[in-house]
């Protein structure tokens, strides 16, 4: 049997913000985006400074004034490590809001791994399957880099600083 993401792609797939509203990833197409399972009680939280300045380095002004962003960050609550995002998703945007000014795109809780993985991180560990070939998701702020065109470029541990992915990114740009 095909699975079900080897002919899709990244910009078929969808997923629900923290609003409710639903999100087609093809709403960013065209750009580099970089997927992050994120919690709020883990180890590597304080990422989230280092992927909003990321996400403000990259923004791109039209004309008018808009800020547009060549580099898209999107976020995806994971409890599924430790029970590290307990929260609900109004708790959830509070947290990153309050605590490190995040305005890069989030989404409701997901789980990565297991039967109910979402179809996105289905698609992102067939893509750039993690150390010697195992597609599971190990830890809490996992990073997937995609290009301008939807491809899975590679995969970061969550040790991985979003900062030394600087060069990398401008590299995709």
């Amino acid at each position: 049997m095909t699975n079900p993401t080897t002919s899709q792609s990244i910009y078929d797939l969808k997923a629900q913000r923290l609003d409710g509203s639903t999100c087609q990833l093809s709403e960013f197409k065209d750009h580099v985006l970089l997927v992050v399972n994120v919690a709020s009680r883990c180890g590597f939280t304080s990422q989230y400074r280092q992927l909003q300045e990321l996400y403000d380095e990259f923004a791109v002004t039209d004309n008018d004034g808009t800020a547009k962003h060549s580099l898209v960050i999107l976020g995806f609550p994971c409890n599924q490590f430790g029970g590290q995002e307990p929260g609900s998703d109004q708790e959830i945007q509070s947290f990153c809001s309050l605590n490190y000014g995040v305005t890069f795109p989030m989404f409701s809780k997901i789980e990565v791994n297991g039967a109910n993985t979402h179809p996105l991180f289905a698609f992102l560990k067939e893509h750039a399957p993690g150390l010697l070939g195992t597609e599971a998701i190990k830890w809490n702020f996992t990073k997937f880099l995609i290009d301008r065109s939807g491809k899975v470029i590679d995969r970061f541990a969550p040790s991985t600083s979003p900062s030394s992915l600087r060069e990398t990114i401008q590299k995709l740009l």
